[in-house]
């Protein structure tokens, strides 16, 4: 067996793990990138395409390496359908979007790890994972090109994505590395890159439309006004979808369609959880999908994969130069994702749980009658607020609805809750368990609230 030895080994050459080697490799330090797809496959991952925060991606990579592949930056509002009521939300989304080539970006961005000094190993499949005595994580164990390979390392960035195989195979349980992660808290997706003849009418808007079931969604997201994306997912603790079946009857039923070809078909599972409570362990951090680090409500997760992976490499360089890669010294990088969205997706996951508790028409009844701009806040920010004159008229144009609608309100103080909690992340270990106690105690409110079944 081949013995290969690196300052940092980070698996997966998503957006998570090209970040944080490029982070680790811009600071001259050697560092395997472990991609088990063959190079002429790299970069090509089921996505929805659009990207949130276009303008502001962390400089690991340079925005101006991933730009090419937004082929839309054209796209300003969501356009919400609501066949039950008859009704189309034009829905304002805060800050720049784009919708881009997911394969070109995935190319983009394992470029930019190579040109910055990482090596990249294709053709790579993680089976095990090395520890010494006291559970700190050494390397991995892989196979290369069908050649079993030993990667030792100081430090291993788990960027694997959703139920990550080194999260299976590491013994985690000195640690408080979150191991409380089921199925029920992630999404299944399916997604299809359509041509058009005729260019779509809205090659403005992100189109979003209810699934039969209410934790579920499809999308019709622009690549170009003739190149469509096109997809739905579901939560996994709702019963199966037919996924693909689905998406060609919604798309049957759209003229804009008709004659259209398909060049792409690809599924995958994404967390719709809140941030792992902590993603750190002696020798071993997660990020991106792999630490839960994804808006529930919209399974947006680019953004704060490129953050969390530039984080993640910034932390394990640290602590290489302290000679400490202990937990305690690992524990700046949960606070510092905490700080800067964790807390912010952790809310927005109330409301994921407040939609698993009721029935797809009570939902769209209620969406129907609530001001669009509230709705961007809510599924972006995570907090919203109504003045006097708007809660008149959402009242008026809201009846047969407030119940769902005050339980929403309900709900609503619940995740400001929460979000006052997250942002008071401790500094140190020491707080931690006391902190998830607390936290406990608050979703305990909202599944009363909302009759939810729990999800943790």
């Amino acid at each position: 067996m081949t013995s290969r030895e690196y300052d940092v080994v980070v698996v997966g050459a998503g957006t998570a793990g090209c970040y944080a080697a490029a982070t680790v490799a811009r600071e001259g330090y050697d560092v395997a990138l472990l991609e088990r797809k063959p190079e002429e496959e790299g970069g090509h991952i089921a996505c929805g395409d659009a990207l949130k925060g276009a303008s502001s991606f962390p400089d690991a990579i340079p925005k101006s390496k991933i730009e090419p592949a937004m082929t839309n930056t054209g796209v300003d509002h969501g356009r919400f359908e609501i066949p039950q009521e008859d009704t189309v939300l034009e829905i304002p989304v805060p800050g720049e979007l784009a919708v881009i080539d997911r394969w070109e970006y995935g190319k983009a961005v394992i470029g930019g790890a190579r040109e910055a000094g990482a090596e990249i190993h294709f053709d790579t499949v993680v089976q095990d994972v090395h520890q010494a005595d006291d559970g700190t994580v050494t390397g991995v164990r892989a196979v290369r090109s069908g050649d079993p390979v030993d990667y030792e390392a100081e430090m291993v960035i788990d960027g694997a994505g959703a139920l990550s195989i080194l999260q299976d195979k590491a013994d985690l349980d000195g640690a408080t590395f979150d191991q409380n992660v089921s199925y029920s808290q992630f999404c299944s997706a399916y997604r299809e890159v359509v041509t058009v003849d005729e260019p779509v009418e809205w090659d403005d808007a992100l189109v979003f439309k209810p699934t039969e079931r209410a934790a579920g969604y499809l999308w019709y997201f622009p690549r170009t006004d003739t190149e469509i994306n096109a997809g739905l997912g579901f939560q996994m603790n709702e019963e199966p979808m037919h996924l693909v079946e689905d998406l060609k009857r919604d798309l049957r039923g759209r003229e804009e369609f008709d004659g259209a070809t398909v060049e792409d078909k690809l599924g995958a599972a994404l967390p719709t959880r809140r941030p792992y409570d902590s993603a750190v362990a002696p020798g071993f951090l997660a990020a991106g999908d792999a630490a839960g680090l994804v808006n529930p409500t919209t399974g947006g997760g680019i953004g704060g994969a490129a953050y969390s992976g530039q984080y993640a490499g910034e932390q394990a360089i640290a602590a290489i130069e302290d000679g400490d890669v202990g937990e305690d010294n690992l524990w700046a990088y949960n606070k510092r994702v905490m700080d800067h969205f964790g807390a912010r997706f952790a809310t927005l996951d109330v409301y994921n749980i407040f939609v698993t508790a009721y029935d797809i028409d009570s939902l769209m009844g209620m969406l129907a009658a609530l001001p669009a701009e509230k709705i961007a806040e809510g599924l972006y920010a995570g907090e919203t607020d109504i003045g006097p004159l708007l809660k008149l008229k959402t009242a008026i144009k809201s009846i047969g609805h407030w119940g769902t609608i005050y339980d929403l309100y309900e709900t609503k103080q619940l995740a400001e809750r929460v979000l006052s909690h997250y942002e008071d992340y401790p500094d140190h270990r020491t707080g931690f368990a006391d902190w998830q106690v607390r936290r406990d105690e608050i979703l305990e409110d909202v599944y009363e609230t909302t009759g939810a079944d729990p999800k943790y």
